[in-house]
């Protein structure tokens, strides 16, 4: 049929009418992804104003809603300045600034903190963001005294003999029949940071020496052939052989704890930016292959708390009847800490591998910033991210906000705005 200029008029004028609502949708969507990374430090600086009304150091929530604190003696002290000092890092508000190093220098006496081995957690993601921020001279002096004296504090864990950092002191394992006599854990890998920064900056080489002897013993121990991760290995203190595999946190001994996995994909790629050794480049990239490839991850790309939970073949030592949840909790954190490693992680690697490690953080990223994971202003006690799981087999802190789960979205956020060049 001949179409009369009428009609053809009209297909002009619908199609003219589509294509320029394409370009508007593309061009929102386009806004809509430079611009998350704005929207979540805007929330999060929002959010925030809430958790500097507390005394104590924000941790998570209890099961009334209300904002569980700590002290500078436990091990997630460090994450609130270190959040503080990412937020200063992205506004350059001088107030955010001056909170930030007023929470940091809360954390002082934590300097002889030997009780456990987490002081590179509470001193370096506090004064060593302070470190890179802080342009006052005495103030650089004192941090770099506190964080060289932290150091010498972390080697008091350090036994020649096994070659590694204890992580806790001995203890009952779940199965009812072990005692870890020197026991330690995968998490121990983001510990190491703070030796290598007193070596670079003292010039001493034993600190150095140390974390990477702590290192190739967790890399030779702690990984299974698939590159998946136990939580808890147990040596003997005297001899340094490998009493037991097991894990503490995780579902089973055989299972794979996602915020565990997380801890060896970050842990092994900050190992190879300060030595530069292949062999922890190939680590960092097998642990992340695996995170990366599970069939168990949803599609979202926020873990379920562990990798295995509830499935045939692995079996816990813990019983878990007494949970009561109809379904499997997410971990939020790990989430966050695995797209930050992810994002230095692109930068190690080259062409299409770097594309994928970068894509999937970017991705991840998306998702932890959607409604699902990212509180609406005023709620979550004041937190970022929702949907955090500290330890399920202590029926701890399950389904709830967790201050280092915000920690490494700053950071990660900070690192992708870095990589786009925004």
């Amino acid at each position: 049929m001949k179409q009369t200029p009428y009609l053809f008029g009209l297909k002009m004028l619908s199609l003219i009418l589509l294509t320029t609502l394409l370009s508007c949708a593309q061009q929102r969507m386009g806004a809509n992804n430079a611009d998350f990374v704005a929207a979540d430090f805007a929330r999060a600086q929002r959010q925030y104003d809430l958790l500097l009304r507390h005394s104590n150091f924000p941790r998570t929530l209890d099961t009334a809603g209300h904002v569980v604190g700590t002290d500078e003696w436990d091990w997630t002290g460090g994450f609130f300045p270190g959040a503080l000092w990412y937020i200063y890092e992205y506004t350059k508000d001088p107030q955010v600034k001056a909170q930030a190093t007023a929470w940091t220098e809360r954390l002082e006496k934590a300097k002889d903190l030997t009780q456990h081995h987490d002081i590179g957690f509470v001193m370096y993601c506090s004064y060593g963001n302070a470190l890179r921020l802080e342009n006052d001279a005495a103030k650089v002096k004192k941090y770099q005294r506190l964080l060289v004296h932290s150091a010498e504090s972390a080697l008091k864990r350090f036994d020649p003999k096994v070659g590694l950092i204890k992580s806790w002191n001995e203890k009952a394992s779940w199965d009812g029949k072990t005692r870890w006599k020197y026991p330690v854990i995968i998490d121990n890998m983001m510990n190491l940071e703070l030796l290598f920064f007193a070596s670079t900056l003292t010039g001493d080489p034993k600190y150095r020496n140390a974390a990477i002897s702590h290192a190739d013993h967790t890399l030779k121990n702690h990984f299974r052939s698939d590159y998946s991760t136990y939580h808890v290995v147990d040596y003997e203190p005297n001899t340094g052989a490998v009493l037991h595999q097991q894990t503490n946190q995780g579902y089973a001994d055989n299972s794979t704890w996602s915020r565990g996995q997380g801890w060896a994909i970050y842990g092994y790629t900050l190992l190879y930016r300060e030595t530069k050794d292949n062999k922890y480049l190939q680590a960092a990239q097998k642990a992340a292959d695996f995170y990366m490839n599970h069939p168990n991850l949803p599609k979202d790309k926020v873990p379920y708390w562990d990798f295995n939970a509830g499935q045939d073949g692995y079996k816990p030592d813990v019983n878990y009847a007494n949970r009561k949840l109809n379904y499997i909790p997410r971990d939020a954190s790990a989430a966050a800490l695995v797209s930050s490693a992810l994002l230095e992680l692109s930068t190690y690697t080259s062409g299409a591998e770097a594309k994928r490690y970068y894509s999937f953080a970017e991705s991840t990223l998306k998702s932890l910033s959607s409604s699902e994971y990212l509180a609406e202003k005023g709620t979550n006690g004041g937190f970022i991210l929702k949907h955090s799981t500290g330890s399920f087999p202590h029926k701890s802190e399950i389904d709830v906000p967790l201050i280092y789960a915000d920690y490494y979205f700053l950071e990660a956020l900070l690192r992708y705005k870095k990589l786009k060049g925004a």
